[in-house]
């Protein structure tokens, strides 16, 4: 088959399970794409022998009439998971070379449902950035315009689903990183709630932030592969939660209850807060985003004003927290153990100032010293422990939401994807792109990015819906309805 490229997470896994194709063929196809696309940025590194070993045991288990519905299906690994097969960079000159000896929670557990790993993702370093052109290596492009980005962390990720040079991916969110990327590079990408996904085995940048996710075409293709991601790792992660794996794909195609099959969203409450659609964000975001939720209303669904009055506190709020904890875990990466070491050095001293200085990149070093600056003494009361106050009141304001709806919807980010380097010399506009997405990851409810259309320069736009705490499965069911309507989410860049 010369079209494997073009089969989605469930289409490939039926054509392995049905013998038209096998899984070391599927792999080897798409590895062979993802090097002639090279140019993407979207990998940093491969290891053929280990994906078609991993390949030829999919096809010896389907051979022995097993079945998954991710057996055999290639899949990639946003390189801040770490992998025993493959180096782990974390986007970072101080991990360059860095090979774990274990593979993360996420990943093992993919692993044993029969995905087979063909790489790992580009990303903004230690997860650091909303363009991915913080990577130590090599900004990623955008496939529908390779001179913008692709959005930031995972846009390794993101570049790659779009690109069709793999069926899905798996993402880290800590203040947008699996939406906005998702949104730019018009795929489909979930943010569950926070401790669904272990933490185990993903390098940390906030860790009372960070979640991982998948990332794939379709919120068919996202709910089977959060399905096998998601689940207890209590043993291992202190943030996980003690809360039993779901079944997301069983509400898939279902009208909600009471609804018809004409109507299968009828009785849905769709929130639209007032914050997200003032003048901050770009008119042909909010016309795509406007047109998408008419799409929701000829489904049943009911749009209700709200107020999330604390929105634009969750900037300050998240550029205090999120670098105060990163500051916390890269104390760790000094050159003793593992990682880059100075070449030259004095003492051990001068050994950690150089090591960090040579290895870290600036945005890293920025909140770094951000960070540590907001833990000093004098300065926690003034700054860390103002803005976790203030973070429980913007979760608060969330729940008062919820009170008058079921779901929340907006836009993803104020705009479409911006050129390469373009906001690379002002990190506040970098920062202000995450305004919609930022408050979500504090008040750690789970979140998603729908294509919904194209914007200016015919750029992707995203619709962004969030759910209250656990209904990953009511989004997901949420995010089929529109799709199973719509094409949006089948659309591919030209030329791939």
């Amino acid at each position: 088959m010369s079209d494997l490229h073009t089969l989605g997470v469930a289409g490939l896994a039926a054509a392995i399970a049905e013998k038209k194709t096998s899984s070391v063929e599927a792999a080897q196809h798409l590895l062979a794409r993802a090097k002639a696309h090279a140019t993407l940025g979207a990998y940093l590194a491969f290891n053929e022998d280990a994906t078609l070993a991993r390949a030829r045991a999919a096809d010896a288990r389907i051979a022995a009439g097993e079945r998954t519905p991710l057996l055999g299906v290639p899949l990639a690994h946003k390189d801040i998971f770490v992998t025993k097969d493959f180096p782990t960079t974390a986007g970072s000159k101080i991990l360059e070379g860095y090979r774990s000896p274990f593979d993360a929670t996420v990943v093992q557990r993919l692993g044993a449902q029969g995905a087979v790993s063909l790489g790992k993702l580009n990303c903004d370093e230690f997860a650091m950035g909303s363009g991915n052109d913080n990577s130590a290596y090599s900004p990623v492009h955008n496939p529908w315009d390779v001179a913008r980005v692709p959005g930031g962390s995972s846009g390794g990720s993101a570049a790659a689903v779009a690109a069709r040079l793999v069926p899905a991916a798996t993402g880290t969110d800590t203040g947008g990183s699996i939406r906005q990327p998702a949104s730019f590079c018009g795929i489909t990408g979930i943010k569950p709630t926070y401790g669904r996904c272990s933490r185990y085995g993903m390098v940390a940048f906030a860790s009372s932030l960070d979640q991982a996710g998948p990332m794939a075409r379709s919120a068919a293709d996202c709910a089977v592969l959060l399905s096998a991601m998601a689940g207890p790792d209590i043993d291992r992660d202190s943030t996980s939660l003690d809360h039993p794996a779901e079944d997301y794909s069983a509400l898939l195609g279902k009208p909600r209850e009471g609804a018809s099959a004409a109507l299968p969203l009828q009785g849905l409450r769709i929130g639209l807060p007032k914050e997200f659609f003032g003048g901050g964000c770009a008119g042909d975001v909010i016309a795509t985003v406007r047109a998408a939720l008419a799409e929701y209303e000829k489904l049943g669904a009911t749009l209700v004003d709200i107020s999330l009055p604390r929105t634009e506190l969750s900037i300050p709020v998240y550029y205090i927290i999120a670098p105060a904890e990163a500051s916390s875990n890269l104390s760790r990466f000094d050159g003793v153990k593992f990682g880059h070491r100075a070449a030259k050095y004095d003492d051990l001293i001068d050994m950690y100032k150089k090591s960090r200085s040579e290895a870290f990149g600036p945005e890293v070093q920025r909140r770094i010293m951000i960070g540590t600056y907001v833990l000093s003494h004098g300065y926690y009361d003034a700054y860390y422990l103002k803005a976790q106050q203030i973070r429980r009141l913007i979760a608060q304001d969330f729940q008062s939401a919820f009170e008058r709806c079921d779901v929340i919807a907006g836009p993803v980010a104020p705009t479409v994807a911006w050129k390469i380097g373009e906001k690379s010399d002002d990190p506040l506009a970098n920062y202000l792109a995450d305004i919609y997405t930022l408050s979500t990851s504090l008040a750690g409810l789970p979140g998603m990015s729908v294509p919904a259309g194209f914007g200016a320069g015919g750029m992707p736009v995203g619709l962004q819906l969030v759910g209250n705490y656990f209904q990953e499965g009511a989004l997901l069911q949420t995010a089929h309805a529109f799709q199973q309507a719509t094409d949006w989410h089948t659309r591919a860049p030209q030329g791939y």
